[in-house]
């Protein structure tokens, strides 16, 4: 059974940090590209950033240069680090599974992170 459980979001002021985590089960971590997917309240969901099992990465324009995304093989786990946060990161962020080649992918249940004073 595959799961993505997702932690780390919560309340932050605007230009605070937070980092969301990721944890796989259930798939071979090492071969999943991983992203983070986000949905604002009446809003489609929304590719913010990507990384492949080789650790090549991309990012939406609206988060370069203050978001990072990372994983660890080891622990199974992809991480996003977020700086800089503004109000309209609000949203709910997704850690998606994807292998493209298959055609197979998965989706955490998300994590809710409001940027707000």
């Amino acid at each position: 059974q595959v799961q993505l459980v997702e932690s780390g979001g919560g309340l932050v002021q605007p230009g605070g940090s937070l980092r969301l985590s990721c944890a796989a089960s259930g798939i071979i971590f090492s071969i999943y590209t991983m992203g983070w997917y986000r949905q604002a309240p009446g809003k489609q969901r929304e590719l913010v950033a990507r990384i492949a099992g080789g650790g090549s990465t991309n990012y939406a324009d609206s988060v370069k240069g203050r978001f990072t995304i990372s994983r660890d093989h080891a622990k199974n786990t992809v991480y996003l680090q977020m700086n800089s946060l503004k109000p309209e990161d609000t949203a709910v962020y997704y850690c998606k599974a994807d292998r493209p080649s298959t055609g197979r992918s998965f989706w955490g249940q998300g994590a809710q992170v409001t940027v707000s004073s």
